[in-house]
């Protein structure tokens, strides 16, 4: 259960992970923005991913971007991040044999899946840190719960 009721980290760490969660989350949810826009066709005609999938997936990064950057359900949104992610890398980008970083500007490469796979797993494990919705909804009931709580 600790694993989403993180401690909410304060001081350098929490303006640390605000600020990564707001580049990530803005990042993420211009990812996100044009699959919202056709949900469950943005793959394209004879996709190999169904529609249903195609629309989880859009809603996981433009919905968990929105989420990174107000710190809210952030244990959530990284999980659902993290899953598209690792789909992605497992069924697009290794079978394609995208590289790890882009022969070429503009190419594929294995390197944003894998990148916002990382930072969705940091925030899985370390949380959203004290300036964030998750913790001023949820930080009492942890002071509560917790008295050895780092500062």
């Amino acid at each position: 259960m600790r694993w989403f009721f993180p401690t909410f980290l304060g001081g350098p760490a929490a303006l640390g992970l605000f600020v990564l969660r707001l580049v990530a989350g803005s990042a993420m949810m211009l990812h996100g923005w044009p699959k919202i826009q056709h949900a469950t066709n943005w793959m394209g005609q004879g996709a190999a991913v169904p529609g249903l999938l195609q629309a989880l997936a859009a809603v996981a990064e433009f919905g968990g971007g929105l989420c990174w950057i107000l710190g809210l359900f952030t244990p959530l949104a990284s999980f659902l991040v993290l899953c598209t992610m690792a789909t992605a890398t497992v069924m697009v980008h290794l079978p394609q044999g995208h590289p790890f970083v882009a022969h070429a500007p503009g190419g594929p490469s294995l390197e944003p899946a894998l990148s916002y796979l990382a930072i969705a797993v940091a925030l899985l494990l370390i949380g959203p840190g004290r300036l964030s919705l998750d913790a001023l909804l949820f930080g009492r009931r942890q002071q509560a719960d917790s008295p050895h709580i780092n500062a």
